[in-house]
């Protein structure tokens, strides 16, 4: 990279930083009514070379910066994580696509190294790779990971297991025994009942196994493995709650206590990506500000610990094409508030209605049904072209019965709930470019010692190298 075109680079990133980090209010159709609050980080720790003793890394799946800047546009124009000052670009190219899946990007996260999709740990030729929680055991670190998705899902499996396929689930689960993890929190304890006997007695072996918050097991626990029940690691949209930042302080107040050395902790927002391969809008903002909270729990324990925490915050790869302003120069970002649960819930609950209706539903009782669970007619009007597309899809589901399911690559969906949430989109004016990942650039964020390692564009397998580099270790 020539001198001319780091300098151009470097002027655009302050240039972008500055204007993310900006606290404004957005005005207009923007504005959410419910906005959560954020914090406006200190940076005395920036780019200072003191080497750091807790990393804390953080990924949202799927997250791409359109996905970063709707979250805070409907959150009245402010996120934590659009505040931290240093940030850059990640190139997510696997060894073998051009456009990555999870577990060859999470691989490059957990290992430094290029690996073909769908490999977990393994190189092209299915020869093991250590991962920084084992590379980084030996420097008397101990490490831990936490995630909405489940615990064989590709993102945090590539921290711990070895496999040359991310579908190998049962294998997954065996590796976890071996592993030099600490801490682990994922779905589900519905999961772990499913494994092998042998697998079940083993990972019991190394970890103390709970599905609820337990001070009296967590403290006498040496390692330990919080599998809460799936309800629990749901869409946000489906009452999950605080799951992922009250676990995330979970795990931090765990390792903390545990390490005079140090600690890493990687930390997922999973179900970004599921909502972005769904096509849902709603569903993902509100992911992305969980994935915030999660960030402003990080950074409070980076202000007790400034001079020995660094936190980056990047994804693993772009999914969606997520567009925000469809061609008329605005947002509506404020109707996506009243969409009640995701698309997935939307569905179950037109099934419910089917069933409570004996498959009588008529079509003022689906025009109430989505006025409650959608807010059309009821919060905002809706056009007659929008209108017609609802009620063309009730005479083909409802009164013709032919019924055919919309799919994405996590879920099945009523008919219904698919037209319904191309009409939120429409009313919103947020488009997609399609249902699976892209090969764009996604951002990385930084503060604490060592974040100017950070701040330019680099490639996947960066990350834990220059992690490596901010603990002063090779």
């Amino acid at each position: 990279m020539n001198v001319k075109f780091k300098a151009h680079l470097f002027i655009f990133s302050l240039f972008f930083c500055y204007n993310l980090s900006a606290q404004e209010i957005v005005k207009g159709d923007f504005k959410n009514e419910n906005p959560q609050s954020s914090y406006v980080p200190s940076f005395d720790m920036d780019a200072t070379d003191k080497p750091v003793k807790n990393v804390i890394l953080m990924i949202g799946d799927g997250m791409g910066l359109a996905h970063i800047c709707s979250g805070m546009y409907a959150n009245q124009g402010q996120l934590t994580i659009t505040n931290l000052k240093t940030c850059g670009f990640v190139r997510t190219q696997s060894a073998n696509k051009f456009t990555t899946d999870s577990a060859a990007s999470g691989t490059a996260y957990s290992t430094g190294k290029k690996t073909k999709n769908g490999a977990l740990g393994m190189d092209e030729n299915n020869q093991v790779i250590p991962n920084l929680p084992e590379k980084l055991s030996g420097y008397g670190y101990i490490s831990g990971i936490v995630t909405t998705d489940n615990l064989d899902g590709a993102t945090p499996a590539a921290f711990f297991a070895h496999q040359p396929e991310r579908g190998m689930s049962k294998e997954i689960w065996a590796d976890l025994p071996n592993s030099k993890l600490t801490f682990f929190s994922a779905g589900s304890y519905e999961l772990f009942e499913k494994q092998a006997p042998n697998v079940q007695k083993e990972i019991k072996k190394e970890f103390t196994i709970i599905e609820e918050p337990n001070d009296k097991a967590i403290k006498k626990s040496k390692k330990l493995g919080y599998l809460p029940t799936k309800s629990k690691t749901a869409s946000v949209n489906e009452n999950r709650g605080d799951f992922l930042p009250s676990t995330t302080q979970m795990a931090i107040d765990y390792l903390s206590s545990r390490s005079t050395n140090g600690f890493f902790l990687m930390v997922e927002g999973g179900k970004i990506d599921w909502a972005c391969h769904g096509n849902d809008a709603a569903t993902v903002f509100n992911e992305v500000k969980d994935m915030d909270d999660a960030i402003k729990v990080a950074y409070e324990f980076y202000k007790k610990h400034p001079k020995e925490t660094l936190i980056v915050v990047t994804a693993d790869h772009e999914t969606g094409g997520i567009v925000l302003g469809t061609g008329k120069y605005a947002l509506n970002l404020k109707a996506l508030q009243y969409q009640k649960h995701s698309a997935d819930g939307l569905s179950r609950r037109i099934s419910e209605l089917r069933k409570s209706k004996g498959n009588k539903v008529t079509w003022e009782d689906m025009k109430e049904f989505l006025g409650e669970e959608m807010g059309f007619w009821k919060q905002f009007p809706i056009s007659w072209e929008q209108e017609k597309k609802l009620r063309d899809e009730f005479e083909q589901s409802f009164v013709r019965n032919k019924v055919v399911f919309a799919e994405s690559m996590y879920s099945k969906s009523e008919p219904m709930a698919a037209r319904a949430k191309e009409v939120m989109d429409q009313i919103s004016m947020v488009g997609w470019v399609s249902g699976g990942h892209s090969a764009g650039y996604v951002p990385v964020f930084a503060i604490g010692a060592g974040s100017q390692l950070f701040g330019e564009k680099i490639d996947n397998t960066e990350i834990p190298k220059r992690i490596a580099k901010a603990a002063g270790y090779k």
